[in-house]
C-alpha cells in the first residue's frame, strides 16, 4: 500500500543523508520509525508481538499472587499489669 507523506526540504534532506550514512533505504528508516512509534504506544507490530502481549496479560502479576496469601492475625496487646505482675483486670475482679 502506498501513502504520501509530506516533509519540509530540510527534514527530507536530513533523512536522506541518515539513510545514506546507515546504508539503508528511506523505506527502511520509515519502517523502523513507525515500528518504534507503535511500540511506544503499546500497539503490537505483528502477530508475535500480539501473542506475547496477550500472554503477559493472562499471567497473574506478583502483586496478585502475594495478595492471595492469607495475612497473619493481628497481634493482641498483653493485658496491662501492675507492679506485682497481676493483670489489672484480675485486681479489679478481686476488689
Amino acid at each position: 500500500m502506498r501513502k504520501l507523506i509530506a516533509f519540509d526540504e530540510d527534514t527530507f534532506d536530513k533523512l536522506r543523508q541518515l539513510a545514506r550514512d546507515r546504508m539503508a533505504t528511506f523505506q527502511e528508516l520509515a519502517d523502523e520509525a513507525f515500528a518504534d512509534l507503535l511500540k511506544k504506544h503499546g500497539v503490537p507490530i505483528d502477530l508475535r508481538d500480539a501473542l506475547r502481549k496477550s500472554a503477559s496479560m493472562a499471567k497473574p502479576s506478583l502483586k496478585t499472587k502475594t495478595s492471595l496469601k492469607t495475612k497473619p492475625p493481628p497481634k493482641t496487646k498483653p493485658a496491662p499489669t501492675s507492679k506485682d505482675d497481676t493483670p489489672v483486670s484480675s485486681r479489679k475482679a478481686r476488689a
